[in-house]
């Protein structure tokens, strides 16, 4: 059992990564203000999504489901508006 939550665990954080390494290189390699935007936004929410599930599977206790949960919440909420916000002032 503690095999399987483990390649688990790998498997969530090595894809977070990857999704936050793509955000870094698209971030760094975009011609265009909006392709850069939707490259920090979209990946790296991706990314944290994908760390977050790592911690839920890795630790699996009550306590940490549930700020695990919250802070992906908060990241799907404010991602989007601080986009938003970042596309309308350019």
């Amino acid at each position: 059992m503690n095999g399987l939550r483990d390649a688990l665990t790998a498997l969530f954080l090595l894809g977070g990564v990857f999704f936050s390494l793509v955000a870094a290189i698209g971030i760094v390699r975009l011609p265009d203000l909006y392709l850069r935007m939707h490259a920090a936004s979209k990946t790296t929410t991706l990314g944290l999504v994908g760390i977050m599930l790592a911690l839920l599977v890795h630790f699996g206790t009550y306590e940490v489901t549930t700020k695990v949960l919250v802070v992906i919440l908060f990241f799907f909420l404010t991602a989007p508006v601080g986009a938003h916000m970042i596309g309308r002032s350019a």
